[in-house]
């Protein structure tokens, strides 16, 4: 799989960052990795596991210890910390920047940065950020969409009609992310968000008209940014041979990522209405995430039926 970075510049914008000293790469300088490292034990001596290419942040804990220290040995805290090269070294919660860091940072070339949110809050922010930027992608063929909240990956053979079944869709108040190309980042732990790229957001492809710009044609009300994907449905021609599920107790899914996601399979021939299909489907894998299947509720009632005799009367 491969691995991204992120400019440290563009984190810095992004999280509203004060420079207090730029280091000679700061332009240039890239983070790879989105996790982030509070020095307190490296302050006092222990660098045992130390990842320099962790962000570091020093909060009003780190800062108490070090005002107990004489100058001289906070110079030396300061330059152990800065010489192994972090990534950047960032103060927070209005903790004391003392000159013996700004020193130490100078001397070393980092990177040395300021926020006045609170510590854990920036880590938390930092964290996310940084895991959103650093997140493992790819490109899927298909057509994303927002059906009562549940991101619906619309996947199929070219032409079967994935971008008319999105128009019809958005014709009825749902909204369109991606039209051809999906670009897919897997940011957490189960959680996909698909988006569409910056080239053709919000343009969709239909065979015998050309492409159309749906935020122009319907509003912005008909199009968003990014969604995470809940439901993966294939569109494929139906076919005589082929056996579908009918009842829906075999639980299928798509590995995207890494992350499985629950997906069906719905044949389409003419005189199937697929917008209303594709929003059945997608409240109905809502009502599986609260706890209710339909099918499973079925084959208990039927089971219990039999279990009390049950003869065929109401």
């Amino acid at each position: 799989m491969n691995k991204y970075t992120v400019k440290l510049s563009d984190v810095v914008k992004e999280l509203k960052l004060e420079v207090v000293h730029a280091a000679s790469n700061y332009d240039e300088a890239l983070i790879d990795t989105a996790d982030v490292n509070r020095p307190g034990l490296q302050l006092t001596g222990f660098y045992d596991y130390f990842d320099p290419k962790r962000m570091q942040i020093l909060g009003r804990v780190e800062s108490s210890y070090l005002k107990g220290l004489r100058s001289d040995d906070r110079r030396m805290r300061f330059e152990k910390l800065m010489e192994r090269k972090p990534s950047a070294v960032v103060l927070c919660h209005r903790a004391e920047i003392y000159q013996e860091c700004i020193d130490a940072a100078g001397s070393c070339d980092v990177n040395l940065l300021k926020t006045e949110r609170d510590t854990s809050e920036f880590m938390s922010i930092a964290i996310e950020t940084l895991r959103r930027h650093l997140a493992p992608r790819t490109t899927m063929h298909g057509v994303l969409v927002e059906i009562h909240g549940e991101g619906v990956l619309i996947t199929g053979e070219s032409g079967v009609g994935k971008s008319e079944a999105a128009l019809e869709l958005v014709k009825r108040g749902h909204r369109l992310i991606a039209d051809d190309a999906v670009e897919i980042k897997c940011t957490g732990y189960n959680k996909l968000v698909g988006t569409a790229p910056a080239m053709i957001r919000h343009y969709m492809e239909l065979r015998g008209i050309g492409l159309i710009d749906v935020r122009t044609l319907y509003g912005v009300g008909a199009v968003k940014r990014s969604v995470n994907i809940e439901l993966v449905v294939n569109l494929e021609t139906w076919s005589e041979q082929k056996e579908y599920d009918r009842l829906g107790l075999s639980n299928q899914t798509t590995n995207i990522l890494g992350v499985e996601v629950p997906s069906i399979t719905v044949p389409i021939r003419p005189g199937r209405n697929l917008a209303v299909i594709l929003e059945t489907a997608a409240v109905n894998n809502r009502l599986k995430k609260m706890g209710y299947d339909a099918a499973k509720a079925l084959v208990e009632q039927h089971d219990r039926a039999v279990d009390e005799g049950w003869a065929g009367e109401d």
